[in-house]
């Protein structure tokens, strides 16, 4: 056993409601271990600095600059180091048909966690961190969002990193579930109160019934010594909509598997994202996207960019599976390398076992383009100001899907803010 499995295994004693799939679980972990090279997987992101490291269970509710939460109104939940944070949380402004709450409280009430969130088998060797969050998860968001209900308003579910005496593992299950016909916009901020280098391993389940639709942003600014990993898996009925983008902006290790299965006929997806790699930060991103249902629609465009040192893994897999005749599937990854000692791997896959569907992928790694740059040169902008302006719109192209022209303003800000740092990667 590693010393990290040995450390977060720790946590297990003091997880309450130990079921038989809790035990299962932790011991499918312990048994297989993590994964290395040979797992196609994780082929291409080393657990070996990981794997020396030891962590202690999320203790005692940190306190936070409240400062931190100023431009993030309510509605909203907020979680510090794992543990949730009821004082500067602020549920009040929800409408009726909307249910938002901790789990550690829908615990407190009586529940148990099969009845709030149904167990999940992962059977696959190299799910070590969503096994170990089937086993230790005991705190996360429960959304419910009743049949026909719009929410007007986007709620914003707000996960700090704050320092702390040792480094700390947390491990989080989240539920969002809409019924028929609702629609909402979700923006996740994982941000740090301070400098750390705490573990968090999370799960987020999503579960979208008829004509639902949810508009999910997600920005990932953690600090720069902290180790993030998170996986989504969303299932999607007939007819509807999921539309999310992805800022994967900080963290030194932070991986993200994005899993959507478009089961009903007409289901949609859109999923677009930037890896902004720099320093020494390694982000990895894996996408697994299966077409299901009949005319089926997935459109994934995504933008890499490698300074420094660092490393971004991108793998996107696309599957047609039989009997979902009609999908139009597209993939899109394009990188930009803006320094000779960064490294971007790039994997599009595309697998189809159906007729008269349309599909298409493609990436590409490479740098600014000279022509471009002799372009705005020609027109007086000294060269810096030119490298900004291009490697700013390359990555703000896959942010029009937002339709809320705040909450669109408000992440290209996000971004813009971190290509600053560029200029010293």
């Amino acid at each position: 056993m590693s010393i990290l499995l040995d450390s977060l295994a720790s946590a297990y004693d003091s997880v309450p409601h130990r079921e038989d799939f809790r035990r299962a679980a932790l011991d499918a972990a312990l048994r297989d271990g993590l994964p290395h090279a040979r797992s196609e997987a994780w082929k291409y992101t080393s657990l070996r600095a990981l794997e020396r490291r030891t962590f202690v269970p999320s203790g005692v509710l940190a306190a936070i600059d409240a400062g931190l939460l100023a431009d993030l109104p309510s509605p909203r939940i907020v979680f510090v180091n794992g543990r949730y944070d009821a004082s500067h949380s602020d549920c009040s402004a929800l409408p009726a048909g909307v249910a938002m709450q901790a789990f550690s409280n829908v615990l407190g009430e009586g529940d148990n966690p099969p009845a709030v969130m149904p167990p999940r088998r992962f059977d696959h060797r190299d799910e070590v961190f969503a096994r170990f969050n089937a086993a230790l998860a005991n705190e996360g968001v429960v959304l419910r969002i009743d049949v026909g209900v719009k929410v007007a308003a986007p709620i914003h579910l707000v996960f700090v990193g704050a320092a702390a005496a040792t480094d700390q593992a947390w491990h989080l299950r989240h539920l969002i579930e809409l019924h028929e016909h609702a629609t909402v916009t979700i923006v996740e901020h994982r941000i740090a109160g301070d400098m750390h280098a705490h573990f968090n391993n999370e799960v987020i389940q999503v579960h979208l019934e008829p004509n639902a639709r949810l508009t999910h942003l997600r920005v990932q600014d953690d600090a720069t010594q902290a180790t993030s990993v998170l996986r989504t898996d969303a299932v999607l009925a007939s007819h509807s909509q999921y539309h999310r983008v992805d800022l994967e902006l900080g963290a030194a290790l932070s991986r993200h598997e994005l899993n959507v299965r478009l089961e009903g006929d007409n289901a949609r997806l859109t999923a677009n994202g930037v890896l902004l790699a720099t320093g020494r930060r390694h982000l990895d991103t894996r996408l697994g996207i299966d077409h299901v249902g009949r005319d089926t629609t997935c459109a994934l465009a995504w933008r890499g960019l490698g300074a420094g040192r660092s490393r971004a893994v991108f793998h996107g897999g696309i599957t047609i599976h039989a009997g979902a005749d009609g999908s139009d599937a597209s993939l899109s990854n394009k990188n930009l390398l803006l320094s000779d000692n960064a490294e971007i791997d790039t994997q599009p896959v595309l697998e189809i076992h159906a007729d008269e569907v349309k599909a298409a992928h493609g990436a590409t790694v490479g740098r600014l383009d000279d022509n471009a740059m002799f372009y705005l040169r020609s027109r007086g902008l000294p060269e810096q100001a030119a490298r900004k302006l291009l490697t700013a719109a390359f990555c703000r192209e896959v942010l029009g899907i937002i339709d809320d022209s705040a909450l669109r303003a408000s992440l290209t800000g996000v971004l813009d803010r971190r290509l600053l740092e560029l200029e010293s990667a």
